[in-house]
C-alpha cells in the first residue's frame, strides 16, 4: 500500500538550509570582526605596546624677557587752554578754521578796535596839555629859584611853584599810564593763540558782542604734540620704579589701545605723584609722548605699559607646551629614540604668547607643544613638523 507524505515532512530540508545560511552569516561577521581587530593593532610590535602617537615640538632657546608693568591709563594734554577776550566790543572776524592746528602768537579773531583807539587819541591829548604846563611850570620854578637867591621874591612863593611841578609831573605820568593801558586795550582787541595746539569747535560767530565776563570762551586750544598720558600702578610696584628713577634711567612706556593688541605710541615715563590714593591703593604716573603722527587723542582710554628692564638670556617656551596637574606644571621632552619623558618645570613671566622657564627644562632641548594630552612617560613619538621656537619668534 502507498504511503502519502505529509506536509511537515516536506519543508525539513528548507529549515536545515537556513540553519546553515544563519550558521555562515555568523562565521563571516566573527571573521570580519577579528580581522578588523588584528589590522588595528601596530604591526611588527610585541602585544600591549602603545601606538605611536604624533605630535608637534619647538627647541627651547634662550631670548629675551622683558619685565613690564601695566596700567590703565588717559590721554592727558600737556596745556590746554580756554581762549577768552580780555576786553569787551564786537567780534568783527573770527581768522581760524575749527580743528585747525595753530601756532604761538598767531592771530584769531579781532575784536573791534575803534573805541579803544578814540580813547588812546584822548589820552594823548591830555598828556600833551599836561606836559605843555609842565613846561611852563618849570620855567617858573626856574626864574623863582633865580630870585629866591637875590631876596627879590619870598621862599613860599618858590616853594608853591615846585609843589605844583610836581602835580604836573603826576599829571603827565597818569597821562602815560592811560596812553598804555589804551595801546594795551588795543593790543587785546586781536586775539591770539595763547599756545600752539589744535583748535576745538568755535563758540562765537561775528558780531556777537564779547565780554570779558564770558564763561564759554571763544574756543577751546588743545596741545597735541607733545602729549602726556596719565596712568595708575599699585602702590607695592612704586618702589622699584621709583629706584631706577632716581638713579636717573630712561623708564620706556608704551601704549595700547583697549584690546591691548596695537601699540599706538612709545614715550618715556616723566614723574610720579607725590602722593598715594588711599581709596584705590595706586599711585599715579604721568608718561610723555612726542605724537607727532597724534596717535594719541585727548581724553582717549588706554593701556599703558612701562617697561622696568630686559631679562637676556632666559629660556622660552610656548606656553601651550607646559601643562598642568595635580604634580605641578610639568612638559614632555624628547629624547633621541623618539620616546618622551614628562620633567616637571617652574614657570615664569609670560612674554607674549611664551612663558619663561626658569628651572627644568635647558637651551637646546626639544618639547612637545602639541598632542602631548596623549602622552605619558616613555611613549614613542612620531615628529610630524617642527614648531618654531620662542627665541625665533622673537
Amino acid at each position: 500500500m502507498t504511503q502519502t507524505v505529509t506536509g511537515p515532512v516536506r519543508r525539513r530540508p528548507v529549515r536545515i538550509v537556513a540553519i546553515a545560511a544563519l550558521i555562515l552569516l555568523l562565521g563571516g561577521f566573527l571573521w570580519w570582526h577579528l580581522d578588523r581587530d588584528s589590522a588595528a593593532q601596530p604591526k611588527g610590535g610585541p602585544p600591549g605596546m602603545s601606538p605611536v602617537v604624533s605630535v608637534t615640538t619647538v627647541t627651547a632657546r634662550l631670548g629675551v624677557a622683558p619685565v613690564t608693568l601695566s596700567g590703565i591709563g588717559t590721554v592727558t594734554p600737556l596745556k590746554t587752554v580756554t581762549v577768552k577776550s580780555r576786553v569787551d566790543g564786537e567780534l568783527t572776524s573770527v581768522r581760524f578754521k575749527e580743528g585747525q592746528l595753530v601756532k604761538e602768537g598767531e592771530l584769531l579773531a579781532q575784536i573791534d578796535p575803534r573805541a579803544f583807539q578814540a580813547q588812546l587819541d584822548q589820552y594823548q591829548g591830555q598828556l600833551a596839555k599836561d606836559t605843555a604846563l609842565l613846561d611852563n611850570a618849570r620855567a617858573d620854578l626856574t626864574r623863582y629859584d633865580n630870585l629866591v637867591k637875590k631876596d627879590m621874591l619870598a621862599g613860599q612863593t618858590r616853594d608853591t611853584q615846585a609843589s605844583l611841578v610836581r602835580q604836573y609831573e603826576g599829571a603827565v605820568r597818569s597821562d602815560k599810564a592811560q596812553i598804555d593801558n589804551a595801546r594795551l586795550q588795543i593790543e587785546y582787541s586781536r586775539i591770539t593763540a595763547p599756545i600752539s595746539g589744535r583748535v576745538g569747535l568755535r563758540q562765537l560767530d561775528p558780531g556777537n558782542i564779547v565780554k570779558t565776563a564770558d564763561s564759554t570762551g571763544l574756543c577751546v586750544i588743545t596741545q597735541v604734540s607733545p602729549i602726556s598720558v596719565l596712568f595708575t600702578l599699585p602702590e607695592d610696584q612704586l618702589p622699584e620704579v621709583l629706584k631706577r628713577l632716581r638713579s636717573g634711567g630712561k623708564l620706556p612706556v608704551s601704549a595700547y589701545d583697549r584690546s591691548m593688541v596695537r601699540k599706538l605710541a612709545d614715550g618715556v615715563l616723566a614723574t610720579t605723584d607725590n602722593q598715594i590714593d588711599t581709596a584705590t591703593g595706586t599711585v599715579k604716573l604721568r608718561a610723555n609722548f612726542d605724537n607727532t603722527d597724534e596717535a594719541l587723542f585727548p581724553n582717549q582710554f588706554v593701556n599703558a605699559v612701562l617697561l622696568l628692564e630686559e631679562r637676556k638670556g632666559v629660556v622660552l617656551l610656548p606656553a601651550s607646551s607646559i601643562l598642568r596637574g595635580s604634580t605641578g606644571a610639568h612638559v614632555f621632552v624628547l629624547a633621541k629614540d623618539n620616546t618622551v619623558s614628562s620633567r616637571p618645570v617652574v614657570a615664569g613671566m609670560a612674554v607674549g604668547t611664551d612663558v619663561v622657564v626658569e628651572s627644568g627644562v635647558a637651551s637646546g632641548e626639544t618639547v612637545v607643544v602639541e598632542g602631548a594630552d596623549r602622552l605619558r612617560d616613555g611613549s614613542t613619538v612620531a615628529v610630524k613638523n617642527s614648531g618654531v621656537s620662542a627665541a625665533d619668534k622673537s
